[in-house]
């Protein structure tokens, strides 16, 4: 039974822009840059037999390429954080994708996800840290935006079971050019 995600790969040297950042939180696991990615929907463990409708069902989602950049950090978890994160920009384009794979994903059976749409890539997993410490790296950090850059395809990621941040593998890339008529 695999455990999926679809996502978008980040360009090697926007990763290695984030990766600069690392450090400077006790208690933060921080996530290496191969495995750097933006979530557009996570299915979970799901059966053999709808892994591959999923991977065949994604073939129908059209979409011209797109320009995207990374602006800001933030995280979750509210008074005690738990991940640091950099934003998406406010992207149409991006938000059409994720409600595309919501409707591939509903129409193979899979529970509607419940959570909002936050479009954004994992830095780091904290643990036992200090709220102060993350508001000082925010403070330190919030200014970052990348280069824009290019989405031109998806990509169906699986991962183990782990404590997150990795290592995921490529199931299958979905390339827009080859989608659209």
């Amino acid at each position: 039974m695999p455990r999926l995600f679809t996502g978008l790969e980040i360009p090697e040297d926007v990763a290695m822009s984030l990766n600069l950042m690392r450090g400077g939180i006790f208690g933060a696991r921080w996530i290496d840059p191969e495995n750097y990615h933006i979530t557009l929907r996570f299915m979970g463990d799901i059966p053999d037999m709808v892994a591959s409708e999923l991977a065949e069902r994604l073939t129908t989602v059209k979409l011209r390429p797109f320009d995207i950049r990374l602006k800001g950090l933030g995280f979750f978890g509210g008074n005690q954080p738990h991940t640091l994160y950099a934003s998406v920009e406010d992207s149409p384009e991006l938000r059409r994708l994720h409600s595309a794979h919501e409707r591939v994903c509903q129409s193979i059976g899979l529970a509607p996800d419940g959570r909002r749409f936050t479009p954004h890539v994992t830095l780091a997993r904290l643990r036992e840290t200090n709220p102060a410490d993350v508001f000082k790296y925010l403070g330190d950090h919030n200014l970052f935006y990348s280069r824009q850059f290019t989405i031109a395809e998806f990509v169906l990621f699986s991962s183990r079971p782990s404590r997150g941040g990795g290592p995921y593998a490529i199931e299958e890339s979905y390339n827009f050019s080859m989608m659209v008529q």
